[in-house]
């Protein structure tokens, strides 16, 4: 699990593509402090397991499903890349739960400053609508943010400068795709009701057939 507090801004060195797989050496320093092979690293959103380490920098193996599900298989040399290590039981949770697994791609229709603050407009999967609110949390390229609004297929988020200026959502302008990632909880929560059938719910009859 991850919080969506980017560590690092990190630098693609190089990316393999395959017929429909994919690999990536990564150019950072922080994240691979006492890091070790087999570790997790949240990478622009995408949970990472990795493969090789190098004095300032790491290797991870990108499978099929994750190149259809997420951008990485788009980034090129020299792109930077939002990166963070996973939580330990002594760390802050300063963002949200983020697992790492993407739930759809979305697209960037629209950046518009606000006074201190940039607010960019998404055009999101349905699933992913379907689970954020106002006030609620999604993780955008890795990075947790509060939703400002949902509208139909279109979710808005604000950026605080800070955000702006140590992740790579600053330089988001109409047309680019991220990675998006719901708030955990909420799609337990959405797939408990959905998925429940007629009378299935909590009555007053079961109470009294528990004892209550």
């Amino acid at each position: 699990m991850f919080t969506g507090i980017v560590e690092e801004l990190g630098t693609l060195r190089s990316l393999r593509v395959g017929e429909k797989s994919a690999a990536l050496d990564v150019v950072a320093r922080v994240v691979t402090g006492g890091a070790a092979v087999g570790d997790s690293i949240l990478t622009d959103g995408v949970c990472l397991t990795i493969t090789g380490l190098r004095p300032g920098g790491f290797t991870a193996d990108v499978m099929p499903e994750t190149v259809r599900r997420t951008t990485l298989a788009d980034r090129r040399p020299g792109d930077r890349l939002n990166l963070e290590r996973a939580l330990t039981l002594r760390s802050r949770l300063g963002g949200h739960l983020v697992s790492g697994h993407i739930d759809g791609v979305g697209l960037v229709t629209a950046v518009i400053p606000e006074d201190n603050a940039l607010v960019v407009e998404l055009e999101a999967p349905q699933a992913v609508c379907d689970v954020s609110v106002a006030q609620g949390s999604i993780a955008v390229d890795g990075v947790s943010l509060t939703i400002a609004a949902v509208d139909g297929r279109r979710v808005r988020v604000s950026l605080i400068p800070h955000t702006a200026a140590v992740t790579t959502l600053g330089r988001l302008a109409p047309g680019v795709r991220v990675n998006l990632e719901a708030d955990v909880i909420a799609k337990y929560v959405y797939a408990f009701v959905t998925r429940r059938k007629p009378g299935e719910g909590l009555t007053w009859e079961k109470l009294a057939e528990a004892g209550f």
